[in-house]
């Protein structure tokens, strides 16, 4: 197999996994690993790949100015949102209330919020809100405003005034970018308002975010870390961004903490 080839099957397969260690590869391709790890080494110079803790995963691919679609989003990195939805589903409790922000992540959890619970959820997501009608043991209350026909959002002054009429145990928030200097950050203005007053009347803040969004820092700014209790993340996380991120004082929940971090969270 030529290299240019080799390296063209390196990405099919990273296409497929969130991230392979080179021994995988190395075994699916039939060549050494040390061979992988020098294709690595290329690839990452020309920006397609980056390594990781433990092997390798494809490039993010994020604009500072835009976001990708809804329908992109919801077709990226499903493990590692099933993973958040997992630890999520440890920090509520059953009769809490709770803001469901947008974002695709948010709506993965929302889809798979316990069938044990049974409190109040308050969300701006027509998608979430849509996941969870059927739902009748669940005081359901949908924030109206301008709708984002894209994403299937609400926002706008209208929004931020319904959200203000709630006080919630919990908030689970979308991101658009987790970075340790620059803190939340997101793209749409009315939405990060509507945010922002879900933070403000929340006893606890949990940021959902996979690996794609740490590191990353979008156009507008949402708040500092200080306003936030809890990141909670999944997928192929850089081990040197988590370090960044807890050293400013952030609590970051991954899925080997999933069994004790409802305690921790909570403490």
């Amino acid at each position: 197999m030529l290299p240019e080839e080799r390296r063209r099957r390196i990405l099919a397969l990273l296409d497929e996994s969130e991230v392979l260690r080179p021994t995988e590869m190395a075994a699916e391709l039939e060549v050494s690993a040390e061979t992988i790890r020098r294709d690595l080494v290329l690839l990452e110079k020309d920006g397609v790949i980056r390594r990781v803790y433990g092997g390798a995963a494809r490039a993010r691919n994020l604009s500072r100015s835009a976001e990708p679609t809804r329908v992109e989003r919801e077709s990226l990195q499903q493990k590692a949102k099933d993973e958040i939805a997992r630890i999520c589903a440890t920090l509520v409790g059953d009769t809490d209330t709770i803001f469901l922000d947008v974002g695709t992540t948010v709506l993965t959890w929302a889809r798979q919020l316990p069938a044990s619970f049974h409190g109040r959820v308050v969300t701006n997501s027509i998608g979430a809100a849509t996941a969870l009608a059927g739902r009748k043991e669940i005081d359901l209350h949908i924030i109206g405003g301008r709708i984002r026909h894209d994403e299937l959002t609400s926002s706008g002054a209208d929004a931020e005034e319904q959200v203000g009429r709630f006080f919630a145990d919990k908030a689970f928030l979308g991101s658009g970018g987790v970075h340790p200097v620059a803190g939340l950050t997101d793209y749409h203005l009315d939405e990060i308002a509507v945010r922002n007053r879900m933070i403000d009347n929340a006893t606890r803040v949990y940021v959902l975010a996979d690996s794609t969004k740490l590191g990353h820092i979008a156009l507008r700014k949402v708040c500092g870390w200080d306003r936030v209790t809890a990141l909670v993340t999944g997928g192929a996380v850089e081990e040197d961004v988590v370090r960044q991120l807890r050293d400013t004082g952030l609590t970051v929940l991954r899925p080997e903490a999933a069994a004790d971090a409802g305690g921790d969270a909570d403490a």
